[in-house]
């Protein structure tokens, strides 16, 4: 009970700072119409069922939702690492109409990159953000940022990602494992039903010979209940993981190759 009570509380003193924040937004004449949430993540960790909740949570009220996620080993690795990305219309209708199996995922088509759609974004500074920036710090020639994003170091992140992918892999297998004890159960079921059916025809006949009214041929539902099939939601997502953490191993690995080649072209040179 004591930790419900935290978590309310938690919750509202959310609430309480958000509504804060858009007030003081409004009263600095600053557009402050709520159009979704932001997060940070790390390596684009963020396809979780967590966020397809909220999403579909904020659509009750907001049309179109979006989230802005803030990557920050993205940023780190010298890019902005800032993307908007929203539901698609597609995977919201089918995941609105119950759990995702297989047969409404074939019907609507879906793939597992239909799940999110990203939103092409511009940031920019104001020019009076530009003009402070200016007058408070005087500009240099080189920064330690600078500096940073020349190391050739470039293992840990790789290997950080490659760990993440491994991790992925194996929920991967846990979902198909899953599926797989689904179709076995659901042999299982039929393989009951079919059984059933013939008992009672055997049993029919002998009621024919005997003058009787023969039963029913069909086993009533509640008698052998159908397993449930398990959502297909977390192979989407981790589909989407997968993806996010392949390329951020991609760009990593393109980033040491450019810049040993160019350490090797200042060798030369020198």
């Amino acid at each position: 009970m004591q930790s419900t009570i935290d978590d309310d509380g938690d919750a509202a003193d959310g609430e309480g700072y958000q509504l804060e924040m858009m007030r003081c937004l409004r009263e600095i004449n600053v557009d402050n119409n709520m159009v979704g949430w932001y997060q940070s993540t790390i390596s684009g960790s963020y396809q979780v069922v967590e966020i397809i909740d909220t999403f579909i949570n904020y659509l009750e009220n907001l049309e179109r939702c979006i989230c802005i996620v803030y990557d920050v080993t993205s940023a780190l690795s010298g890019t902005t690492g800032v993307k908007a990305i929203r539901l698609s219309d597609a995977f919201v209708e089918t995941y609105r109409d119950g759990t995702l199996t297989i047969e409404k995922i074939r019907a609507k088509g879906l793939l597992w990159k239909d799940v999110f759609v990203e939103i092409p974004i511009v940031i920019h500074n104001s020019p009076l953000a530009v003009a402070l920036t200016a007058e408070i710090e005087a500009p240099t020639g080189i920064m330690q940022l600078d500096l940073d994003r020349l190391g050739l170091g470039g293992g840990p992140v790789m290997e950080k990602n490659l760990e993440f992918l491994n991790d992925c892999l194996d929920d991967l297998v846990g979902e198909q494992n899953k599926l797989s004890m689904y179709h076995n159960q659901l042999r299982r079921h039929q393989q009951q039903i079919a059984q059933w059916k013939l008992a009672r025809r055997a049993e029919n006949q002998a009621r024919r010979a005997a003058g009787e009214e023969p039963l029913p041929e069909e086993p009533p539902e509640e008698l052998f209940r159908k397993p449930a099939e398990p959502s297909q939601l977390d192979n989407m997502l981790l589909a989407n993981q997968m993806s996010a953490y392949s390329s951020q191993i991609h760009s990593a690995a393109a980033q040491a190759v450019e810049k040993l080649v160019l350490m090797e072209k200042l060798q030369q040179a020198l």
